[in-house]
């Protein structure tokens, strides 16, 4: 199974990307991320424009897991179960979205076959790349029996 990040905006160097960094070099196979931005966009168009960016992002008959703030805040096992589920049925691609400040558009969140998310904080969308590079190498690690997730 293909994992997938399409997410808003780039990740610049600093610690937001050395934390992605180095949870995504642990994932196998490796995570592609997929970073859409329309910097032209004025506020009333943005995410309208965003979610044109992020559908096309999306590959052919994808899986889709949409990070919002609105979303259901899950276990690491639960995750871990999920990803095996998905795995285990015949996923090919699946794909996680990551919003820009203003968030996904309602469009984006119903093609969502889970909308997740990672409490009730608004993270910052740099951040929660490596949150969820973080979250997708503790379900392998969890999968494989391994001591880096303890219950």
């Amino acid at each position: 199974m293909r994992t997938h990040i399409v997410a808003v905006g780039r990740l610049k160097r600093g610690a937001e990307a050395s934390l992605y960094e180095y949870f995504a070099d642990r994932v196998r196979p490796q995570i592609q991320l997929h970073e859409v931005e329309d910097r032209k966009a004025d506020d009333k168009s943005r995410r309208k424009r965003e979610a044109e960016l992020i559908t096309a992002a999306i590959p052919d008959g994808a899986t889709i897991v949409a990070l919002d703030e609105t979303g259901r805040n899950i276990t690491s096992r639960e995750f871990a179960k999920r990803l095996s589920h998905w795995r285990d049925t015949g996923t090919n691609e699946l794909v996680f979205i990551i919003g820009g400040a203003d968030g996904l558009t309602d469009e984006i969140r119903n093609k969502a076959t889970l909308v997740m998310s990672f409490g009730k904080s608004t993270w910052p969308h740099l951040l929660v790349r490596g949150m969820l590079a973080e979250q997708l190498y503790r379900a392998q690690q969890i999968h494989a029996g391994h001591p880096y997730h303890r219950d």
